[in-house]
């Protein structure tokens, strides 16, 4: 009785699958959908005896089940035959659909049921839904994910939201308890907030939408924290089980084993997707260890309880937020909720320590990565080790330990406040809380914070000077060189970072001897020391060479960039920050891109390339923005630099022009701008390809009106799927229209695309 919103490719997929296989089976978690598209799938469905349907949810005996199945095919009880004779018998000889919908309850009765269907009805078709496979020989299953919900992309435009799916289902029920609803300016952030903390499953969205004939939107969003209570007034006409999240979720944990429930509970303390790793070191003790870890795991991603996500070899489990915020309430009544996130808190610090213990080496990139798949779970640590008595000091030490997470990470928002918090919590002159103020004072530093830092650090070095920790003092000693390199006093930060390299050397700290190296080879250039600073470079890509290093060896070729620039050795210049840039390519580390786009503009600058170099400065600024920060931080001699070029730019442009490539390039991404310096920055010629012009004439348009549609979204970051969600086109012909633009303006990346559309746009 209500309309059926999207799908569109799961009933194309699933009318595929019953051409091609005799049991399909319509798989996902409880409130995903599956009754309604199987139904729908049915509806569709063209079979010469028709179509039946069986509905199982209310058959709470095995042996139930034929009988069950007999009753709604109009099968007459008037003999004494088995009921699955008789369904037998009435459909022998037809060519015919069977719908078997809910079977979860009842898979091995219902296995042994239809596989004596099949055997026996040779023009017999089923499609069944359940929470997990029947695991019969031959099944085809489908797996029925949420809805698509609001990109970041989405929501940040100015577009209409009407091509989500979730969005439409809710705006789509919320018509039939309020008529005049639609998505307003006002409303457009709430309802995707709604959507995707629903994570896009439709009966929640439904039950929601009932909401709004007494609640605002931005109402409901504020009150989902009690959303079993909140969504609980389904429809009458509904089943039991969907009249309300809660009772739908009971049934899916009364269908679990013991394990499986205990596991289901001790999940709840991660909240994101995980690897198995994480899961064994957290959650494997007690009576889940082993083979019966494994096998919870097993179950509950075969109930659709916990979601696999697989790249190549790689697999991330994940919960759906409803479920996690069920686990939860069960985890409260295990008893076992404090041990589970010391457990989970101490995980992560174990992971981390590891990672500042191998930092000068060859994993940089993949553990950096790494943490940034972590980094919700890591911020949880942080919570409950501030917010829980006497966790305080293993929450600062876990913080001090992600150095390198908050600053080439890119998260230097979230480092400064969790680092500032703790603090707040620690008594003096501990250990733990002299490492977390260096750690502060960096951030501080490369937020521009410096009179915050000159504090932090001072009381640092008095607790490494209470305590007799060297290692500490050498840190004191190396982040006041930073500070006064970005103050402009270059003489004393040279000074210091000699002494600070010599007590990491001392004590056996290569990766902060390798930042405290790079950093005095930038203290050198600006203090008109270029020789100098590129001979101090070479010695940290020399010893970064030995151990693997490769994010000093980046930042060392950054600065040896700047006094390539400086001596006007152009080619040395391009090489070196090309290097820089090829290694942000595994890296993306925030800081390091905006810095070295930076110095690619000079670069372009240098070469007479002033348009590039006015996209790559803007590319720089959109970075920074991210960030939270701006060149302004690392001292006046780098801004005056950044001047220089600027005016060059402007001089060469005009201030309009450059104010257009400035607002046209004012939401580039980080691994945009890695991709936009190495195209810009490491080759000759002007930074886009112009449309060829006929002689006399104006520019001749190399791409149909539907290319350049699809050129435009790409341009707006857009990936091959939403475009074709987008343009209601399937994504095989996004696809092909890719190709054929690629091929057209002799491009080879999407990158490439973007900027032409950028100068034909401003052309």
């Amino acid at each position: 009785m209500t309309s059926f919103v999207g799908r569109r490719h799961d009933l194309a997929a699933l009318a595929a699958h019953l051409r091609e296989s005799r049991l399909v089976t319509l798989t996902g978690p409880g409130g995903v959908g599956k009754t309604r598209t199987a139904l729908e799938v049915a509806g569709r469905a063209t079979f010469p005896d028709g179509v039946h349907v069986a509905e199982l949810a209310s058959v709470t005996d095995p042996t139930q089940l034929a009988p069950a199945v007999a009753t709604a095919l109009g099968v007459a009880d008037q003999s004494n035959r088995a009921a699955a004779d008789r369904v037998i018998g009435h459909l022998r000889g037809r060519t015919a659909l069977l719908l078997l919908d809910n079977c979860e309850h009842l898979l091995d009765a219902g296995a042994r049921f239809v596989t004596r269907l099949l055997d026996a009805l040779p023009g017999l078709r089923v499609l069944a839904t359940s929470r997990e496979p029947l695991g019969i020989a031959g099944e085809q299953v489908h797996l029925l994910t949420p809805l698509a919900v609001p990109s970041d992309a989405d929501v940040a435009s100015a577009g209409s939201l009407d091509h989500v799916p979730a969005v439409r289902l809710l705006v789509d029920r919320a018509r039939a308890v309020l008529p005049g609803f639609v998505v307003t300016p006002d409303n457009r952030e709430a309802v995707a907030q709604l959507c995707k903390q629903l994570d896009g499953m439709p009966l929640a969205i439904e039950l929601a939408a009932l909401r709004l004939r007494s609640l605002s939107v931005s109402q409901v969003v504020a009150r989902l924290h009690r959303r079993f209570q909140l969504l609980s007034s389904g429809h009458r006409g509904a089943g039991p089980r969907h009249r309300s999240l809660r009772a739908l979720i009971d049934w899916s944990h009364d269908l679990c084993g013991p394990d499986e429930r205990l596991l289901w509970a001790r999940l709840a303390v991660f909240p994101s997707a995980v690897g198995l790793e994480p899961i064994e070191g957290v959650c494997g003790f007690g009576e889940l260890t082993d083979d019966r870890l494994l096998d919870a795991i097993d179950g509950l991603v075969g109930k659709s309880v916990l979601v696999a996500e697989r790249t190549g070899e790689r697999i991330r489990y994940r919960q759906f937020v409803t479920l996690r915020e069920y686990g939860l309430e069960l985890l409260d009544a295990s008893g076992e909720r404090e041990l589970l996130h010391r457990r989970h808190r101490d995980h992560y610090r174990a992971r981390a320590a590891a990672m500042v213990e191998r930092w000068c080496g060859p994993h940089q990139a993949e553990d950096l990565a790494q943490l940034r798949e972590d980094h919700p779970n890591l911020l949880a640590a942080l919570a409950w080790s501030a917010d829980t008595p006497g966790e305080e000091r293993a929450g600062a030490d876990l913080a001090s330990l992600l150095r390198y997470h908050w600053i080439a990470g890119g998260f230097l928002t979230y480092g400064r406040r969790w680092l500032e918090r703790l603090l707040d919590r620690l008594e003096p002159a501990v250990p733990e809380r002299g490492h977390a103020l260096w750690v502060a004072a960096w951030v501080a530093l490369i937020q521009g914070d410096r009179g915050v830092a000159r504090g932090y650090l001072g009381e640092c070095a008095r607790i490494a000077e209470d305590l007799g920790d060297v290692a500490m003092a050498g840190h004191a000693a190396h982040w006041r060189a930073l500070l006064n390199l970005f103050e402009g006093d270059l003489q004393p930060s040279i000074r210091l970072y000699r002494e600070a390299i010599r007590i990491h050397r001392e004590v056996g700290d290569p990766g902060a001897e390798l930042t405290a190296a790079f950093q005095l080879a930038m203290a050198q250039a600006y203090a008109g020391r270029e020789h100098e600073a590129l001979r101090t470079c070479r010695e940290v890509r020399e010893l970064s060479g030995r151990h693997g290093e490769l994010w000093a060896h980046g930042y060392a070729l950054w600065v040896s960039a700047i006094c390539h620039v400086h001596l006007g050795e152009r080619v040395a210049a391009r090489e070196a920050i090309t290097g820089t840039m090829e290694i942000e390519r595994d890296f993306r580390d925030g800081v390091c891109t905006a810095l070295s786009t930076e110095v690619a503009s000079w670069v372009a600058a240098a070469y007479g390339h002033v348009e590039n170099a006015a996209v790559l400065a803007a590319v720089a600024g959109s970075v920074w923005r991210q960030l939270g920060t701006t060149l302004e931080a690392f001292g006046p001699h780098a801004l005056a630099d950044a001047r220089d070029c600027a005016a060059r730019i402007e001089e060469a442009l005009g201030a309009e022009r450059a104010l257009a490539i400035r607002e046209r390039y004012a939401n580039v991404t980080v691994s945009e701008a890695v991709a936009l310096g190495l195209e810009l920055a490491a080759h000759a010629g002007p930074p886009v390809r112009r449309a060829p012009r006929a002689c006399g004439s104006e520019p001749v348009a190399p791409l149909t009106r539907r290319e350049q549609e699809v050129a435009t979204l790409i341009a707006d970051g857009l990936s091959n799927k939403e475009i074709a969600e987008r343009l209601t086109i399937s994504s095989r012909t996004v696809d092909g229209h890719v190709e054929r633009i690629l091929r057209k303006l002799d491009f080879s990346s999407r990158t490439q695309v973007a900027s032409w559309v950028a100068a034909s746009a401003a052309g």
